[in-house]
């Protein structure tokens, strides 16, 4: 499955999570490093599900970006 991750940067890294898998997050001192959490945390949080006889959710979110004026 494919979800949606959204990525900020902050202070001191970036941080992401997903709308789609409520409480799942990562941090990490770079972009690549912060998706390489974040994989890994969506894995562990599905595995979680799964032993708690959860079922996975569908992905929902999806992404756009919007022009307005500046």
């Amino acid at each position: 499955m494919k979800y949606l991750v959204i990525i900020e940067e902050t202070k001191n890294g970036f941080s992401a999570f997903s709308p789609d898998l409520q409480g799942c997050i990562a941090t990490g001192s770079s972009k690549e490093e912060v998706e390489k959490n974040m994989k890994e945390g969506i894995a562990f949080h599905l595995e979680g599900m799964d032993e708690e006889g959860l079922e996975a959710p569908e992905p929902h979110s999806f992404s756009t970006y919007l022009e307005v004026p500046a």
